[in-house]
């Protein structure tokens, strides 16, 4: 809890900054009777020590109700048990200590002051013998707190206990002002590191992208080539998605039945037409000699037709003569 230190030099020079000089006076005369040691765990546990050592049974008695009406009676039920617990363990190690410094006053007194206090507790029915027992390190009810694991053991379960109540109890507004300052400077720290990191990573984006479009604006000019008539550029590069030619894929179109040569068809369409024109030619001579020679084809055809009508009646004639005959 050293902030606590730090938040009575703030309200000790506010005090002073006003002009409060009989605040300052009893400000300070109260720091140093301060029970509490400004919540520091060690330096209860020495003060605790310092009183059990010389047998300050009323100092030891005082300073356990200062702890139990401003720390332990904020607690939950719960925790009640290991308060009388506690206490009653500081009691004992208090008329150990009285016994092992060979002062029996001390120890009548204890039990002179407490017993209204003790009687009633069964935790307590045995050491009501303690005064009259000669060897109580080697008394089964006393031998145990006599051994040092004992003793460290529980000058450790109450360091840890009280170090537990400071760290979780509730801090005043004015306590957290180093608290905050102290997360609000190392906020700062990080945000301005993560800007200079953000700036490198944009400057090295930059300088690469504009890295990239000047290497692609030379590769697509030296792929660029002219045509045949030195003014039209075509570029030479393939398709970046076509990696290899086993990567297209074939169309599925069905052959030609037969293969014909597109010179073939029209050599033979030039025959036909050729073929065309000789036989109209030879048409418009036939007419030709026909007309020159006086004949009509048409007066021709009828005379044909009349010869053959003849030869039918002749033949008809002399049918039917043969049959009058």
């Amino acid at each position: 809890m050293a902030h606590i230190q730090y938040t009575d030099g703030l309200v000790r020079e506010y005090v002073l900054f006003r002009g409060f000089s009989n605040t300052l006076k009893s400000f300070d005369a109260e720091l140093k009777s301060d029970k509490d040691k400004s919540f520091r765990v060690d330096k209860i546990i020495d003060q605790l020590m310092q009183m059990i050592q010389t047998q300050d049974l009323q100092g030891l008695r005082d300073l356990w109700a200062h702890l139990n009406s401003h720390l332990f009676r904020n607690l939950e039920h719960s925790f009640t048990t290991a308060v009388v617990k506690l206490e009653q363990s500081i009691l004992k190690l208090y008329l150990i200590t009285a016994y092992m410094a060979n002062k029996p006053d001390k120890v009548n007194e204890f039990f002179t002051k407490l017993a209204p206090e003790l009687v009633s507790q069964s935790e307590w029915k045995e050491w009501f013998f303690f005064p009259f027992c000669k060897n109580p390190e080697e008394h089964s009810a006393f031998s145990v707190c006599f051994t040092r694991q004992w003793q460290d053991t529980l000058l450790v379960s109450l360091h840890n206990f009280l170090s537990t109540i400071y760290q979780c109890m509730p801090q005043p507004t004015l306590s957290k002002a180093e608290g905050e300052s102290s997360l609000l400077r190392k906020l700062q720290e990080e945000n301005s590191q993560l800007r200079a990191k953000l700036q490198s990573i944009q400057q090295q984006a930059a300088t690469a992208s504009s890295g990239s479009v000047h290497q692609s604006r030379l590769s697509s000019f030296s792929d660029q080539k002219y045509s045949l008539d030195g003014k039209t550029r075509y570029s030479t590069r393939t398709s970046g998605s076509v990696q290899s030619l086993n990567d297209i894929i074939p169309f599925d179109i069905p052959p030609p039945a037969h293969i014909v040569d597109d010179f073939y068809i029209i050599a033979q369409e030039s025959n036909n037409i050729g073929n065309a024109a000789e036989s109209q030619a030879r048409g418009l001579k036939s007419l030709i000699k026909n007309i020159s020679s006086g004949g009509s084809p048409v007066l021709g055809r009828k005379d044909n037709a009349s010869e053959r009508n003849k030869k039918r009646s002749g033949s008809v004639g002399s049918r039917s003569n043969w049959i009058h005959s």
